[in-house]
């Protein structure tokens, strides 16, 4: 059977897996660079979801990493349920992040300094957040549905 490109144990896995970890991180740091994100409830759950994505990215590399150079993959079928339902819950509230990120940026730079602080309001990290959740959370999906395309054939 020929294995799909992105699926668990591939260098294409390996690379989205890799891909999902830097911008996540990146997301998160533009969120914490001089930014009041506390102020607002969007941020926070943005901020929020990115402390549970980061982690759980670096696992899944390491996993993969692992298939890639031993060459072993994991054959249990509730290790990959586990892998795929995980990557499902933390990509839609990733991507639920994201756009309210965004949408609340967009909101406050419309509604003017009187709702605005300066420090937001100057600067465009919250875009630049989104922008980088955004492309995780396509790295995300293109290696879970392989993933679990992969699931389904083997069972």
């Amino acid at each position: 059977m020929d294995e799909l490109p992105g699926s668990m144990g591939t260098s294409a896995s390996l690379a989205l897996r890799l891909g999902q970890t830097i911008f996540s991180s990146a997301s998160l740091l533009f969120m914490c660079l001089d930014v009041e994100f506390y102020s607002y409830t969007a941020f926070c759950y943005l901020v929020t979801v990115m402390g549970l994505v980061v982690p759980w990215s670096m696992t899944l590399v390491v996993v993969d990493a692992y298939s890639v150079f031993v060459k072993c993959l994991p054959r249990q079928q509730k290790i990959v349920l586990i892998l795929i339902l995980g990557d499902w819950v933390l990509s839609y509230l990733s991507l639920a992040a994201a756009c309210s990120t965004a949408s609340v940026t967009d909101i406050l730079l419309d509604a003017g300094a009187n709702y605005c602080p300066a420090k937001l309001c100057s600067s465009k990290q919250d875009y630049n957040s989104s922008l980088m959740h955004v492309i995780m959370w396509s790295c995300d999906c293109i290696s879970r549905h392989t993933s679990g395309l992969d699931a389904d054939e083997k069972t």
